[in-house]
Order: C-alpha cells, then structure tokens, then sequence
C-alpha cells in the first residue's frame, strides 16, 4: 500500500514503523513552505493520508482531509510520535491494513 505522510522534517523512524505495518511505498512532504503546502494535490494511487499535526497548519490539515474523503482514502491523524502514530494507524487501518486499502481490494487476487 503506498502513503502519503504529511508534516515533519525528520520521519526515518516513522517510515520504518510505516513500513513494518505493511506499506510498499511513503511519499513524504514535509509541508514546510506555508505558500506551497496547499498547492499540491494528493497523487494517485495512495492508499491512505498520514497527518503528522504537530506540524502541519489547519489549512493544510483541512485541505488534504476533505480531499482525502472526496477520494475515499483512509485518514489517519497522529502526533509525531511512534506509539501514537502506531496506535492510531492500526485503530483506522485495522491490524490487517490491506483489508481497507481500496487498491487492494480492486485488484485481482492470485
């Protein structure tokens, strides 16, 4: 499942809790320009949106949300902090994250 982190400058030890939890590819913006943070949008293929809020500003936080729900992606929101992230991951995401992922569960099983 592919992630788009946003916020934090730092996030080697989020990306390799990330992906012990079953992520293939993180695409990290660190969301520190305040005048582009708005201008991207969320690429395809993502599987779900991790907010880092401790350092992302509301604006930022309200637009990738409300496009993340327009596109049906799983949102979670975490503090950068390992065991809040993990707890509230597996809290969206389920302990199997691939059973919510909609990439998943449109491509064919083999």
């Amino acid at each position: 499942m592919s992630i788009l982190l946003l916020g934090a400058d730092e996030v080697t030890p989020i990306k390799s809790l990330l992906y012990s939890l079953g992520a293939d590819n993180i695409t990290h913006w660190d969301m520190r320009k305040k005048s582009s943070s708005c201008a991207k949008s969320i690429p395809q293929k993502i599987g779900c949106l991790v907010m880092l809020t401790n350092y992302l500003n509301h604006n930022a936080m309200k637009k990738y949300k409300k496009e993340a729900k327009k596109l049906g992606i799983p949102i979670v929101c975490a503090k950068r902090n390992i065991s809040c992230l993990e707890r509230e991951y597996l809290k969206t995401m389920g302990s199997n994250p691939c059973q919510n992922c909609k990439l998943c569960q449109k491509s064919p099983k083999v």
